[in-house]
């Protein structure tokens, strides 16, 4: 299987079971979160649409590095899922670290 889509089946299946079994902050169950997931999505579709459109691509994926399923607009499946693994990550951080902070202040 292609590096880059292994690696991000990995960063997926890693955020989402660190928050299921370990953090448990509850950002799955929030709109606010799903909201956020929205707005991320669709501004990627504009800009990685841009930069990976096959008829004038700006950045190249190899081949062989990635599934080769590309959509919508030619974009490779896998940026979505790292964009997921990305900014989840990121938003678990930020809930965790938050959360701590607050109960050093009590």
């Amino acid at each position: 299987m292609p590096e880059y889509t292994v690696l991000t089946v990995l960063a997926v299946v890693v955020v989402i079971a660190l928050e299921l079994a370990w953090l448990r902050t509850g950002i799955f169950r929030s709109a606010q979160y799903w909201g956020a997931m929205a707005i991320v999505f669709f501004f990627q579709c504009l800009v990685d649409g841009w930069l990976t459109k096959l008829s004038d691509p700006i950045v190249l994926y190899s081949p062989a590095q990635f599934s080769g399923i590309r959509f919508p607009w030619d974009i490779p499946i896998e940026d979505f899922g790292f964009g997921f693994a990305m900014v989840t990550g990121t938003m678990l951080g930020w809930l965790r670290l938050g959360s701590k902070e607050a109960r050093d202040d009590a």
